[in-house]
């Protein structure tokens, strides 16, 4: 599935965060952490606040890399939440809420003092699955 987003480049707020994830979790690509940013931020039931994000940072990826062979469930799960929340799909859109979640779930991982080491990810991610 071709993505309308085709490179993503952060914020410098975004970047320091994710240094503070990589330094307490030990995950080293920027990839995977935005993954789970991305995943934390739709968990949420509210809509992301319409605010500016700068691209003020050297951290920059391909889609592709972003989602790695998740890229077009990542991809689904963006279209899917832009519908729930009564948005279009059309490309701006999409690439506007993507940076939206991204940045919300940066700022949601980097402020959770319970993450203290990616098992702490793990058990966040799996505290509300039903068995």
């Amino acid at each position: 599935m071709e993505s309308p987003i085709e490179r993503i480049k952060l914020s410098q707020t975004a970047k320091e965060q994710l240094l503070k994830l990589k330094r307490s979790t030990k995950i080293e690509q920027w990839n995977i952490l935005c993954r789970w940013a991305f995943c934390r931020s739709l968990a949420e039931p509210a809509a992301p606040s319409p605010v500016p994000i700068p691209q003020d940072s050297n951290v920059e990826m391909t889609w592709r890399v972003f989602g790695g062979e998740m890229s077009d469930i990542l991809l689904l799960a963006l279209k899917q939440r832009c519908y729930n929340d009564g948005l279009d799909t059309d490309r701006e859109t999409l690439i506007t809420q993507f940076r939206l979640h991204l940045h919300r779930g940066i700022g949601y991982l980097a402020g959770d003092q319970n993450i203290k080491k990616v098992e702490d990810l793990i058990e966040q991610a799996t505290k509300n699955v039903k068995s």
